[in-house]
């Protein structure tokens, strides 16, 4: 057992004290120096207290050069107009497939200055290799790769120039079913260094402003005509709207219809869950479903997203990071369409009401078949301890451990490697970076470095692993669905673009399988609608799976 339950009273829990301790099944290294990963975030900071300053910048997991080995990118800002000290910009590292990283940036043609904030890969123009989208202050870009391992800007071919904005997360999906990918950007407030309020905790000396002080944008959706170019189909498609600040923004199918809806994180307004009307329009059915707001009817700091099948319904269940004395909102799905926030009566809320939360993601970290929860936190003002004692610039991230019907335990602790080290956390992703079956993890900070903990199990558990293909679907398969059973239980995943906080994890899908080794039918579900079926399948193999086509087992980890 690695879960203990204090759900039952004073004899279970007295029972629970004087059970043995048990260690876990797996443990973190923090390998970022062995791995060659040298960096550091800029957030630009002069003394001016701009907005952005405070928000970080997000990582992404791709495989660039399709040689199946996952490479990291990491997301930079920039110095100020006028406040240069430095170039910085955002820096991608290829695999080496022996726990190294080269930087390739300059010769991938990515060493560009811009204020990045977030990033989503996806192949686009599904030409077999993956592109990306970085979200700015200012002037959002769009980087084709050209399959010779580089990329060019085609921001402006593509149509997607001329916005200046303050946005946040963006993600790929198609949204219209028609085999192309569209995209979604998230827009935080109206903000400029020239409309830039001047706030202040003590009458004097200038502070962060808070998202009050400046007016909300509307987040953007943009189809995808199929030619490298984008139609801006944001006011026909409803998704406008103005009183939006929005931070994160994860896709899932909310009413399991096989259309892809979207759960966007405001901080300090209403959530939205933009609900897909299968006829090129969305409809907020946030509300109705119970994702809005706290359980006391209040809009949150909303920071991070994602879903995931945590309970092995079927259903997806929702994870919100909000500001500190505000808890995760952690939303279990009650019944189709219907949610319920768990987190007030749970492990979940009580150790993450005095965290102040940004990335987040579900991924199962020990490969027991239940999806774990992992939260990285930290404060948006390094001056926050004059004012607050109780309160921390640099925090502990959480890894809450699913222990199944006791709930959730918090064992960031007991990770090792450093992991639990506070930090003023930011994004957050996850890859099998060394290909041993297993999930890594990658966090960035603000103004600081980036980590890389590797994962490494001794519990016996086995893995499975799929990379799907579309052929009439995208081609990276984004919103497909695989379904597992083996032994009597199963399990679901989707591949997805997004999620977390300015973040993107790889796109290929873990299963852990606990002590079982063989998978008895592996059901997908792909994003037009065909379903296909494979029966038999070994663990310890990563399978590729091509829409339309037999399954093929790439080998063992």
């Amino acid at each position: 057992m690695r879960c203990r339950s204090f759900l039952f009273g004073l004899p279970a829990f007295l029972a629970a004290l004087a059970a043995p301790q048990h260690k876990l099944g797996f443990r973190f290294e923090d390998v970022t120096a062995r791995a060659g990963l040298v960096f550091q975030h800029n957030n630009g900071a002069f003394g001016g207290k701009y907005l952005p300053e405070t928000m970080g910048s997000g990582c992404a997991f791709l495989d660039y050069d399709n040689d199946g080995w996952p490479d990291i990118l990491l997301v930079n800002g920039m110095d100020w107009p006028g406040r240069r000290k430095q170039r910085s910009t955002m820096r991608l590292y290829r695999n080496n497939g022996d726990g190294t990283f080269t930087d390739v940036t300059r010769r991938a043609g990515l060493d560009i200055e811009m204020y990045g904030m977030g990033v989503a890969v996806g192949d686009y123009d599904n030409d077999g290799f993956q592109d990306i989208f970085i979200s700015c202050v200012g002037q959002n870009r769009l980087f084709r790769n050209t399959g010779k391992g580089s990329f060019v800007d085609v921001t402006e071919r593509a149509g997607l120039g001329g916005r200046n904005a303050f946005s946040s997360s963006a993600l790929w999906f198609d949204y219209d079913r028609d085999g192309l990918l569209d995209l979604f950007v998230a827009n935080y407030v109206k903000w400029s260094a020239d409309i830039d309020v001047f706030c202040t905790m003590d009458g004097k000396q200038k502070a962060y402003c808070t998202p009050e002080a400046y007016r909300g944008a509307t987040c953007w959706l943009f189809r995808n005509r199929g030619d490298g170019t984008f139609e801006d189909v944001t006011a026909k498609s409803g998704i406008f709207d103005t009183s939006s600040k929005s931070l994160g923004v994860a896709m899932f199918d909310y009413d399991l219809d096989g259309w892809i809806d979207l759960f966007v994180a405001n901080d300090t307004e209403p959530n939205k869950l933009y609900h897909n009307q299968r006829d090129g329009t969305f409809q907020d059915a946030a509300l109705r479903a119970g994702v809005a707001l706290s359980e006391e009817g209040k809009a949150r700091g909303g920071m991070g997203a994602d879903a995931g099948d945590f309970d092995n319904s079927g259903i997806p269940s929702l994870v919100v990071t909000n500001f500190d004395n505000e808890m995760l909102g952690f939303y279990q799905a009650s019944k189709r369409g219907l949610y319920v926030d768990k987190a007030p009566r749970s492990e979940i809320g009580r150790r993450s009401r005095r965290s102040l939360g940004f990335g987040c993601f579900f991924f199962d970290a020990d490969l027991d078949g239940l999806l774990d929860l992992l939260v990285v936190n930290g404060h948006i003002d390094e001056t926050v301890t004059t004012v607050r004692r109780d309160v921390q610039y640099a925090q502990p991230p959480h890894l809450f451990l699913n222990c199944g019907p006791d709930g959730f335990r918090d064992v960031a602790e007991e990770a090792g490697g450093g992991f639990a080290n506070p930090k003023v956390g930011r994004g957050a992703a996850f890859a099998d970076f060394d290909r041993d079956g297993d999930l890594d993890v990658l966090i960035t900070t603000n103004h600081g470095p980036a980590y890389l903990y590797r994962n490494d199990q001794f519990s016996g558990n086995h893995s499975i692993r799929f990379r799907l293909i579309g052929t009439k679907s995208n081609r990276d398969a984004i919103g497909a669905v695989v379904k597992i059973y083996y032994g009597g239980e199963s399990g679901s995943r989707i591949v997805k673009s997004g999620s977390s906080y300015l973040s993107q994890s790889e796109l290929a899908l873990t299963f852990g399988l606990g002590k079982h080794n063989r998978v008895d039918r592996a059901v997908i579900t792909w994003p037009n609608g065909r379903v296909e079926e494979h029966k038999n399948l070994a663990a310890g193999r990563l399978y590729e799976c091509v829409e339309g086509k037999l399954i093929r087992d790439t080998g063992g980890f």
